[in-house]
């Protein structure tokens, strides 16, 4: 086993914050410092630039550097017969080609995992049925590295479904090879102690097509943040979320699309919807167009539906461009209530006040969950946007 190696040392790599300092502190997602090791990073306090808007008291568990116990998570795969799996240990390829940790949570589960299991679709096959990777915590801390290496050529959908409770810390390292079309899907729907910091990084090359999606249901503090590079020439991203908080919730996810080869493509939309007291969505959105991204066509947005008083939702899009060169670029960001002049249509139709209001919601949710694709996982999402609604009228 080779040494674990760290990430080239970038100043402010340890104490950066918002307040005042020896030194200007790290605004950007490219210029968070990186590192294999987690003594390169202080236990997050809060203040820190990508931890300002998470409650880090509830996640402290996942800033301890110790081992966890085997067994926390009962893993199930569900995969057709041409899907490789193997297991990687520090130093073996593929892993670590695309991923370094940006954060405490994320070196931890690096280093702790020792045998990262590797998905592997091979080169031209394309996949009749979905992997579906199910993960059922049993309760206690646990340490995850996975890595999605979809060949050339290759067609694929990966589903990761979250359940039970645990404190989990995951890495999801994806790689999408010349030419490959590959969807991944993470569903969390955790029991309600559950703890799950997620950090995805992926990089596709040429020719290539990622569809990223996030589903956040369930949990007490859920953050999953995916990044994803557009290295090669033509490669496009898609990136989705849905999420929907309830009481007590925190559901975050910080996304970065870095444009890097000439002619890709972004698309960035996420949507959520809150209801009860303390009920809380986080997402934070960076696009940078780099100065070789010439030919990019890109934009992102988020729109979020607060239902009931108490509920809180914040959206912060970011854009960097590099070149001037490019087809268009965009963001945009919206939070609000019921639109009533659409409450108001569906009522004169004779449509009563909650079955118009539980229309509305599935409208605003349907357009992400359609974007998946695999018509089992579809109709469940459907049916636990149901049962959510249904707690809000209960109320």
């Amino acid at each position: 086993m080779s040494p674990v190696t760290s990430a080239p040392a970038v100043p402010g790599a340890k104490g950066h914050s918002d307040g005042a300092g020896a030194f200007v502190p790290v605004q950007t997602r490219s210029e968070r410092p990186r590192s294999y090791d987690p003594a390169a990073f202080e236990a997050p306090t809060g203040r820190e630039v990508n931890w300002k808007h998470t409650p880090t008291a509830r996640l402290a568990p996942l800033f301890a550097d110790h081992a966890a116990p085997r067994g926390v998570i009962e893993v199930d795969v569900q995969a057709p017969a041409e899907l490789v799996q193997e297991r990687l240990g520090h130093g073996a390829a593929p892993r670590g080609e695309v991923f370094q940790p940006e954060d405490l949570p994320a070196a931890i589960a690096w280093k702790q995992e020792t045998e990262a299991p590797l998905l592997r679709i091979p080169a031209g096959v394309e996949l009749s049925e979905p992997v579906v990777v199910t993960l059922r915590g049993t309760g206690g801390l646990a340490h995850a590295h996975v890595v999605v290496e979809a060949l050339p050529n290759s067609h694929a959908t990966v589903v990761f479904r979250h359940t039970g409770t645990a404190q989990h810390a995951q890495n999801v390292e994806i790689i999408v090879r010349d030419g490959a079309h590959l969807t991944l899907v993470s569903v969390q729907e955790w029991d309600d102690d559950a703890v799950h910091a997620a950090s995805h990084q992926a990089r596709v090359e040429r020719d290539a097509t990622l569809r990223h999606v996030v589903v956040s249901f369930g949990g007490g503090v859920v953050r999953v943040n995916p990044s994803v590079e557009l290295s090669g020439t033509g490669s496009r991203g898609e990136l989705y979320g849905l999420s929907y908080s309830d009481s007590g919730q925190h559901l975050e996810s910080q996304v970065y699309l870095h444009h890097k080869g000439a002619e890709t493509s972004g698309d960035v939309l996420y949507k959520g919807a809150l209801q009860g007291e303390g009920a809380r969505s986080v997402w934070i959105g960076d696009v940078l167009i780099g100065p070789d991204a010439v030919g990019t066509d890109s934009y992102e947005a988020n729109r979020n539906l607060v239902l009931t008083d108490g509920a809180r939702a914040e959206s912060i899009p970011n854009l960097e461009i590099e070149t001037g060169d490019i087809r268009g670029a965009g963001h945009a960001s919206a939070t609000g209530r019921f639109d009533d002049e659409q409450l108001f249509y569906l009522q004169a139709r004779g449509i009563r006040e909650d079955e118009a209001r539980r229309l509305v919601v599935l409208g605003f949710l349907a357009e992400i969950v359609q974007k998946i694709g695999v018509e089992e996982l579809e109709a469940e999402l459907f049916a636990a946007i149901e049962k959510e609604l249904a707690m809000e009228v209960a109320r």
